[in-house]
């Protein structure tokens, strides 16, 4: 075993939890082999052809990859983590919002951007489309892609996100919260709802707190200062002051410890991926891998 590989332990989470290896043409290889092999390359962010050869070919272990992510292996074993997590009452409700911006690297530019459907759009089977600009924004740091998070309060990333890099974080607010969908192991209607959201000054918007009141979740929020100023100027017609509890606001630093450790992985912090649907399938492996 190297390091980094699946410990004993490990591996007997996640056996159970793995699907086959697609038939290749050839004999099947070991599937804790394979899966090495990928979470190598996403730790190291290294090119696929320099998969060590003790995982074997690197053709196998990045045609895996991609039959996964195409068929939507790697979310639904994510999915089946957090409800083992949330089932046994590891996951917390208190969840905080965040954003983190990774840089680009110049092998991820340069797909093809025709027959790609537009953003926000699924494909007929539910799973993610590709958006037409593949999650790349250039700005003046060169291409970047940003990562939208939900953290609960003990570390369980709930839903992720990918954008192009200059998009901001209040637009995708929203939709990292309607991502966030936990099935319940003895039926009946998937969790949505947190206790409580915490985020920064960059969600202080009128839609947003109208979005939380609509839900029924409680959130502590910062109001920008220009927003402040702007209702004091209007005196009694500018209504009350959003509440706000510093001392809760001091638990949102958890989704930023959260962003630290998942950008340990070299393929996350950097993006190498061509296609936003396979760096969004790097994170979720990262994921899993770090929920073993």
């Amino acid at each position: 075993m190297s390091r980094g590989d699946l410990t004993d332990t490990q591996w007997e989470r996640l056996e159970l939890l793995l699907p086959p290896i697609p038939k290749m043409g050839r004999p099947p290889r070991d599937r804790r082999q394979v899966f090495d092999g990928i979470w190598w390359r996403a730790r190291t962010g290294s090119p696929w052809r320099d998969v060590p050869e003790r995982y074997g070919p690197w053709e196998t272990a990045y045609t895996v990859f991609r039959r996964w992510q195409i068929d939507g292996t790697w979310p639904r074993i994510l999915k089946k983590l957090q409800v083992k997590a949330d089932a046994d009452g590891i996951i917390e409700w208190e969840v905080s919002v965040d954003s983190t911006v990774c840089r680009a690297h110049q092998h991820a530019a340069g797909a093809r951007k025709r027959g790609l459907t537009m953003p926000g759009r699924t494909r007929s089977d539910g799973l993610a489309a590709e958006p037409d600009n593949h999650g790349l924004g250039r700005s003046r740091g060169g291409l970047t892609t940003k990562i939208h998070l939900a953290v609960d309060a003990s570390f369980h990333v709930l839903a992720a996100v990918i954008t192009a890099g200059q998009r901001g974080d209040a637009p995708v607010f929203e939709q990292v919260m309607d991502k966030i969908r936990i099935p319940r192991p003895g039926g009946g209607r998937p969790r949505t709802r947190p206790d409580h959201v915490l985020a920064d000054r960059a969600y202080s918007s009128r839609q947003i707190r109208a979005y939380l009141r609509r839900r029924q979740i409680p959130h502590t929020i910062p109001e920008k200062r220009d927003q402040a100023g702007h209702r004091l100027r209007r005196g009694s017609a500018g209504g009350r002051p959003p509440g706000f509890d510093r001392e809760t606001y001091k638990r949102r630093h958890k989704v930023e410890c959260r962003i630290g450790l998942l950008k340990q992985a070299r393929g996350v912090a950097t993006r190498y991926d061509k296609l936003a649907v396979r760096y969004e399938a790097t994170v979720q492996l990262t994921l899993i891998r770090q929920a073993l």
